[in-house]
C-alpha cells in the first residue's frame, strides 16, 4: 500500500517532469508530502510512546518481583535500571524532536525536509532499540543462569532474544526503506 503510493507520486511527478515548470500541479504533490509526513509523525509517536510505558512497567515489575519475592538477583536490578535508562533517554529524546518541528517553513520543501528529518529519526531510534536488546538479553540469561535453571530455559531465552534482535532488523530495514523513498523524492525536487 505504501509501496503504491510512493509509487503513484513518483508517476505524478515523472509526468509532470515532461511538462513545463509552470504547469506543475505542485498541490497534489504537496498532499502527498504531507501524507508522508503525517504518517512518519504517527509511527515514531507510537514507537516513542511504545518504549517509555513498556520500560518503565518492566523495569517496575522486575523490580517489584524482586523486592516482594525476595528473591535479591542483582542482574534484574541492573536490568530493571537499564530499562528505566532506556525509558528516560526515549522521553528526552522525544521531547528534543518536539522542539525542534517548529524549525521548518511550511512549503513544500520544507515539509519534506521535516518528513525526511522525522524518518531520519525513526531510522535511529529503531537502530538503538535493536541494540539494546543485547544489554537486556545477557542481563537477562545472567540471572537465570546464576539461578541453576534447566538447559532448557537458557535456551528458549537465547531463541526469544534472538528473534526479537532478528524482528528488530527486519522492522529497521522498513525506515530506512522509508527514509529512502523521501530522500530520492527531495533529490528530484531539488533537481528541478
Amino acid at each position: 500500500m505504501k509501496t503504491m503510493e510512493f509509487e503513484e507520486m513518483k508517476r505524478i511527478w515523472d509526468q509532470q517532469n515532461q511538462l513545463p515548470l509552470y504547469t506543475y500541479d505542485s498541490q497534489a504533490i504537496h498532499h502527498r508530502i504531507l501524507s508522508k509526513k503525517r504518517s512518519a509523525i504517527h509511527i515514531t509517536n507510537f514507537s516513542e510512546l511504545m518504549l517509555i510505558i513498556v520500560n518503565l512497567g518492566s523495569a517496575g515489575f522486575v523490580v517489584a518481583v524482586n523486592i516482594f519475592k525476595e528473591i535479591s538477583n542483582l542482574y534484574l536490578y541492573l536490568m530493571a535500571g537499564w530499562m528505566f535508562v532506556t525509558a528516560l533517554y526515549s522521553l528526552i529524546s522525544r521531547v528534543r524532536r518536539l522542539r525542534g518541528e517548529d524549525n521548518f517553513e511550511r512549503s513544500m520543501l520544507g515539509d519534506l525536509k521535516h518528513a525526511i528529518n522525522v524518518a531520519t529519526y525513526q531510522v535511529r531510534l529503531s537502530q538503538i532499540m535493536r541494540w539494546n536488546i543485547l544489554p537486556i538479553g545477557t542481563l537477562a540469561l545472567l540471572s537465570v543462569l546464576g539461578k541453576s535453571e534447566s538447559v532448557w530455559v537458557v535456551i528458549l531465552m537465547l531463541g526469544f532474544f534472538f528473534l526479537v534482535y532478528w524482528a528488530g532488523g527486519w522492522e529497521h530495514n522498513i525506515y530506512k526503506n522509508k527514509k529512502r523513498e523521501l530522500e530520492i523524492l527531495f533529490n528530484k525536487l531539488k533537481e528541478e
